[in-house]
């Protein structure tokens, strides 16, 4: 027990909520209960969101009214957004009017947006400040603040006309104005900007925060870094679940419930389920081809499925350069014409490999059936998995839903119908 009680009173608030997590809520909850309120806090909002909402129902409304009170902003307005509106109602009724009013507004923003991510915890100076007024008022507000790496200088109407570095204000003279110091054309985000685009600037520039303004320019808010990493991740997870033809789920692995991830699975599963029977169908119009070759039966599942792996290997280098910004539709030109050329070098090769092999299974004519249709299907695996993701992007549509299966289903029906034209046109059929 000594043990225990050393690593809950000393362990790294992140390393301390992964324990927790893993323990009944009744005793994750006798745990914190006996941290000081600022250290029970930090730990509680390391918690997963899912765990922070059980906790919530679980324990008494004031306890948690008081842990909230101590949290980020963005923090709290997160949890706030996961309870339901009965538990909302009840855990407001604790809060004082200033926490309640911020959590109503910061909840307001559409999800995935700046201004759901953002925190209206952020230091504040005046242009007519000097350096000295400056580090005093930093000091009066750093407890209450985020971050004080940078502070953002607003005029009477509250618009953003400047920031300025901890860094150079430190290094600046006394008697020097904040105004004739600080940058005036601060970096900024609109509150309705995707958190995607958000992360993205903040890597772009290098910076520790970005400012959040309305559309006349005034400061609501600021993302930080570490937010932006989480919405990225976010942002990651749920391209990978449309990669695999998977609807988007905010529940990890861990938690999601067999009614969860069956529904978000069965709909594509399904769609899918009549794009494969457009092969089956190609198959079924040449079965007189195939009773005459039966050895091009053989060669099918390797062709087809060669065709949707160039393609698969195509559509995700496509999604994620999309996605970083590597590449914008005005590319597609250029772009279609590399990949031809990259394709046809690809289905060169691999034709030269499956040419012996025809030739040993049924002959010569078989050996060019196998290696032309290749080469084709190859190429056209290949572009439609690189032409699909800028077609959805220019619709308007997540290109990483072009990924995986559906470019994989696309290929093989379109690979059969060249597979087996191919052969009537070589076997003289």
């Amino acid at each position: 027990m000594d043990e225990i009680a050393a690593f809950v009173d000393n362990a790294h608030p992140v390393d301390l909520a992964a324990w927790l997590d893993q323990l009944p809520r009744s005793d994750a909850w006798s745990h914190l209960a006996r941290l000081a309120l600022a250290r029970r806090a930090c730990v509680f909002a390391s918690l997963p969101l899912e765990s922070q909402a059980e906790l919530t129902r679980a324990v008494s409304p004031s306890d948690i009214a008081e842990i909230v009170t101590q949290m980020d902003t963005d923090d709290r307005a997160d949890l706030f957004n996961v309870l339901t509106p009965v538990e909302q109602h009840r855990l407001a009724e604790h809060l004082a009017d200033e926490e309640r009013e911020n959590i109503r507004q910061l909840s307001a923003y559409e999800a995935g947006t700046a201004g759901a991510i953002m925190t209206t915890d952020f230091a504040i100076l005046g242009a007519e400040m000097t350096t000295l007024e400056a580090i005093a008022a930093l000091r009066r507000q750093a407890p209450d603040t985020e971050t004080i790496y940078r502070s953002y200088i607003l005029d009477d109407a509250s618009h953003l006309i400047g920031s300025l570095r901890l860094h150079e204000l430190i290094l600046a003279m006394d008697d020097a104005l904040i105004g004739d110091i600080m940058d005036t054309s601060p970096i900024s985000v609109s509150v309705t900007m995707d958190q995607e685009d958000v992360a993205k600037i903040i890597a772009r520039y290098d910076i520790l925060a970005v400012p959040v303004v309305d559309a006349e320019g005034r400061l609501l808010g600021i993302v930080t870094h570490d937010d932006a990493a989480d919405a990225m991740q976010a942002e990651t997870t749920e391209d990978f679940q449309k990669i695999s033809t998977v609807l988007p789920f905010a529940q990890n692995m861990r938690e999601a419930g067999i009614r969860i991830l069956y529904s978000k699975r069965i709909v594509w599963l399904a769609l899918l389920v009549f794009g494969n029977l457009f092969s089956g169908a190609g198959i079924a119009y040449f079965e007189e081809m195939i009773l005459a070759y039966v050895s091009l039966v053989f060669f099918l599942p390797l062709l087809i499925d060669s065709s949707g792996n160039a393609g698969s290997q195509s559509a995700t280098l496509m999604v994620r350069a999309l996605a970083t910004g590597d590449v914008a539709l005005k590319d597609w030109r250029n772009l279609i014409l590399r990949e031809l050329a990259v394709a046809a070098a690809l289905g060169a090769t691999m034709a030269l490999v499956v040419f012996p092999v025809g030739a040993l299974r049924g002959g010569a004519g078989i050996a060019l059936t196998v290696g032309l249709t290749m080469f084709v299907v190859v190429i056209i695996g290949s572009l439609v998995g690189m032409s699909l993701p800028f077609l959805l992007t220019r619709l308007r549509l997540d290109p990483a839903t072009a990924s995986g299966p559906l470019v994989t289903t696309i290929s093989d029906g379109v690979g059969v119908l060249i597979y087996f034209s191919i052969a009537t046109l070589v076997l003289g059929l």
